[in-house]
């Protein structure tokens, strides 16, 4: 871990409230009857209630939802037995991952204790809290007994990921790479490097699924695991083998099929190129795999390549299985899981991976030719799918395997159930964030003096997101950076240095030459020129940089004048707007316009919701347009008058589009309700998700509001109808939201029509 990521995660996990997760209410609390329904007396009904019928306890409590993720600490990531409670963040971390996939609830448990006997007891005595159990990092072979005699004694979903997320991924990789290379599952032969909990579970799992045990050989850090070795231990001896090989090497000549679960470079160019026609290869060691990704593919580009790395194809990661597997298995109160809960993820993932791509995925990694195929053998995990796909499949096997004790009756209101938990707050930024760091651009960062500036401009870099450029004065720029340990190998550009006289004064001829007959003088634009909203908009506009981020230190308004005046509108817009993108627990909302048209009139309105509309599109989310009034479907004063105008022609012009109004929010966001009280309308039965106000007070007001609020993350403003990418930030804003609109930009940038990667 460099110096940098060390002393930025700590900075990450210190932030108030220090570490990553909390405990919120559920419940109302805010009165005395609250409180005494919630605690004494009334909380002695639903104790009564549990005591006469435990099974109760999933009705009046949280257990159903809630999952402990243990841990000793004896096997942490790569760290070793780092100890109980220096595994506190890796399994908070997961606590996360939990809740942000699969709106899981969790209580991370550190035991410090590595008896394995006294570790089960413990955790036997406080499972009755829990509806699920995830083990995490615990050593082998300790953590098969943990495993085995928990699962033995329980009566709810006991797992240990670190072994069975890892073979439920690749598995579904194995069977789908096996498909595309024609290769029978019974012939194959396979090696697998590492004998560990996670290749144990791995290489059972595969005979499960069909691979011959007589085919498969096992390797360890002393080479092939055989049955004259010494010393094995009883789970090395399932996997001893009678052979001659001795080596890596050797085992693998001619082999089908490499599994990789041991460390970095243990697998050379000549022990691949040793192996049969259409090699499968999952090299699953992290950071670094068994082999590279590119040494293989140049070696053999007849390979199918599976890594953990997110930065290749295929990659077999823990978060496409363990969160839906827990929420199919806690949906169905299910009283443990079993092979065939397993298996039927297997087939779950891999049957995902063949079907069409939604056009979401499609934009979250910039691949619109993303197919099955050998770059595509499992799904991503970003894919909306993997909730419904694999949750339901788990909870079907829970149910035909006899352990499901709250069987499923119907099957779309449960499928509903699953989608409305992916409203996460976090999930589209994420998307937005691996799409742009498909293809960075350069970016212009304004007012770099000030330090959320540069700490946002650092982590775009770090984070592969963007090239930035900094523009202000470069000696402050440098002393700040230097205070406060930024490190940054970026261009650093001063509007008013000697340094950059000669492009100052080119740019200021171009100024000239385009802003002469509206008045600018040779001397005005020279002076212009000094500016870094000028400057910073020509370097734009002159195809020196990609995209323009400004405003952090002024107002908007006297940020916006400068980039109308230089970059200006986009060809048929004669009004730019505003939007704001709020990303809320129930999904993104996109309100406009929050910046700009004071008053916009109802041709106004129809631009504004256009361009809205377009970005959402692009952004791969279906927009569902709220034309707002503070009544419904009136028309009786000026407001609501120019609102219907504005949808009769959206109407009439895109017959498709899902817009309507004039509409109070309150309808806009319930479907429910507006299909019970406007059946006619285009949203009936529908949540909107773009809310376009009547005017600015409006919408500004609105937006901070629910900012202010502090629980939901914001985007934007993003300036729509601009001929090129710029874009203007909130006065002192956030680090955060600098990184959310500077992604936003990049994206921008990312579209042909905006492409200056050419001019260069």
């Amino acid at each position: 871990m460099g110096e940098r990521i060390y002393k930025h995660s700590l900075d990450y996990h210190s932030q108030y409230p220090p570490g990553k997760i909390e405990v919120v209410p559920t419940k109302a609390h805010s009165t005395q009857r609250d409180l005494a329904l919630a605690y004494s007396p009334g909380v002695a009904a639903p104790c009564l209630a549990i005591e006469s019928d435990e099974s109760k306890v999933y009705d009046y409590t949280a257990k159903g939802n809630l999952v402990a993720v243990i841990s000793n600490g004896t096997a942490v990531l790569g760290l070793g037995d780092i100890g109980a409670a220096a595994s506190k963040p890796v399994m908070e971390g997961k606590g996360l991952l939990f809740k942000t996939f699969a709106g899981i609830d969790v209580f991370d448990i550190e035991i410090n204790e590595k008896d394995p006997q006294k570790f089960v007891e413990i955790v036997e005595s406080i499972s009755p809290t829990f509806g699920g159990i995830n083990l995490e990092d615990i050593k082998a072979p300790e953590a098969f007994y943990i495993e085995s005699e928990l699962k033995k004694r329980l009566n709810i979903p006991v797992m240990h990921d670190d072994q069975h997320g890892t073979a439920i991924i690749s598995a579904a990789a194995l069977i789908n790479a096996l498909e595309i290379t024609g290769k029978s599952a019974a012939e194959v032969r396979v090696v697998v490097n590492g004998a560990g909990a996670a290749a144990i579970a791995c290489t059972r799992l595969y005979m499960k699924l069909g691979i011959a045990a007589e085919n498969i050989l096992m390797c360890d850090s002393k080479g092939v695991i055989r049955v004259d070795r010494p010393g094995l231990t009883e789970e090395k001896l399932e996997f001893a083998r009678e052979t001659d090989f001795d080596s890596l090497a050797d085992a693998l000549t001619g082999a089908d099929v490499f599994i990789g679960l041991s460390k970095g470079n243990v697998m050379t160019a000549d022990m691949l190129l040793s192996m049969a026609d259409k090699p499968i290869v999952f090299a699953m060691a992290n950071p670094d795999p068994e082999i590279e990704y590119k040494t293989a593919l140049a070696t053999r580009p007849d390979v199918i390549m599976a890594t953990g790395r997110s930065d290749h194809p295929n990659q077999v990661n823990n978060v496409l299985g363990f969160p839906y597997i827990f929420r199919g298995a806690l949906d169905v109160q299910a009283s443990g899981i079993n092979d065939e809960m397993k298996i039927a993820a297997v087939y779950a993932l891999a049957n995902l991976a063949k079907e069409p791509v939604p056009e979401l995925v499609l934009n979250a990694y910039n691949d619109k030719s993303l197919s099955f195929g050998k770059n595509y053998i499992i799904p991503k995990p970003f894919d909306n799918r993997l909730i419904t796909t694999v949750s339901m499949a788990v909870a079907k096997a829970a149910m035909e395997s006899g352990v499901a004790r709250k069987p499923i009756i119907d099957w779309a209101a449960y499928e509903d159930q699953l989608l409305s938990r992916m409203g996460n707050d976090q999930k589209l930024l994420r998307m937005l964030q691996n799409r742009a760091r498909s293809k960075a651009r350069k970016l212009v960062f304004n007012h770099a003096e000030e330090y959320n500036v540069l700490r946002a401009a650092q982590i775009m870099q770090d984070d592969h997101l963007c090239t930035p450029i900094l523009l202000g004065n470069k000696k402050i720029i440098q002393k700040t950076m230097q205070n406060h340990g930024i490190e940054m190998d970026v261009e650093i550009l001063d509007p008013r240095s000697d340094e950059i006289e000669m492009l100052r004064e080119k740019y200021a001829h171009k100024y000239w030459d385009k802003r002469k007959r509206r008045g600018v003088t040779l001397y005005e634009a020279r002076r212009d020129m000094r500016s870094r909203d000028y400057f910073g908009s020509m370097l734009l506009e002159e195809g020196y940089a990609d995209a323009f981020i400004t405003g952090y230190a002024q107002s908007y308004v006297k940020s916006l004048r400068p980039v109308l005046e230089v970059i200006g509108k986009e060809k048929g817009i004669s009004k730019v707007s505003g939007l704001m993108i709020l990303l809320t627990s129930k999904g993104p909302m996109f309100f406009a316009d929050t910046a700009i048209i004071q008053n916009p009139d109802w041709k106004d309105l129809v631009r504004i919701a256009m361009m809205t509309h377009y970005v959402v599109k692009g952004i791969g989310l279906k927009p569902r347009i709220a034309m707002l009034s503070y009544e419904n479907f009136s028309r009786s004063n000026a407001v609501s008058e120019k609102v219907a105008r504005a949808v009769a022609f959206l109407h009439k012009r895109f017959p498709d589009m899902v817009v309507d109004g004039e509409i109070q929010p309150d309808f806009a966001l319930d479907g429910a309700l507006s299909l019970a009280e406007f059946p006619f309308s285009r949203l009936a039965g529908k949540r909107a998700n773009v809310m376009i106000f009547p005017n600015l007070e409006s919408s500004n007001l609105a937006y901070k509001i629910i900012r202010g609020m502090g629980k939901t993350p914001t985007v934007g403003p993003v300036l729509l109808g601009m001929r090129k990418p710029v874009h203007i930030l909130q006065t002192r804003c956030s680090i955060e939201e600098i990184v959310n609109l500077a992604t936003i930009a990049v994206l921008d940038a990312q579209q042909s029509k905006y492409d200056n990667t050419s001019a260069r």
